[in-house]
């Protein structure tokens, strides 16, 4: 992975030939990391880590952002005290084309599926 940063408020972030389906798998297969890449994907947008109310403690919320970005999921940047996260779609469905989407779709039906009566 690329670790080289120009100041410390830079985040270090895979290259796109970086990124690994074990990693992305890794970090998708966790509620916690699905419910955030779920929200990022159906926003289009990016979002700060606040914005993401998890039931976790601020250190695991931490954790979990930061296993999606070194897996290449999420591209992060500081935008004064804030951290805002937006999903590397481009890079992932040019690795896996339509893995994304699969997933997302997955975790939808199962959702569904368990509010069915």
């Amino acid at each position: 992975m690329t670790t080289a940063t120009t100041s410390s408020r830079e985040l270090a972030h895979p290259r796109r030939e970086e990124i690994t389906l074990e990693a992305v798998l890794h970090a998708l297969a966790d509620p916690m990391r699905l419910r955030v890449v779920r929200e990022l994907a159906a926003s289009g947008a990016e979002f700060p880590c606040s914005h993401f109310p998890l039931p976790v403690s601020k250190s695991t919320t931490t954790h979990h952002f930061r296993v999606l970005r070194e897996a290449g999921v999420i591209r992060q940047h500081y935008r004064g005290t804030a951290k805002y996260s937006r999903l590397r779609e481009d890079d992932l469905d040019a690795l896996f084309p339509g893995l994304v989407l699969s997933v997302l779709a997955a975790a939808a039906a199962e959702e569904a599926r368990r509010a069915a009566p």
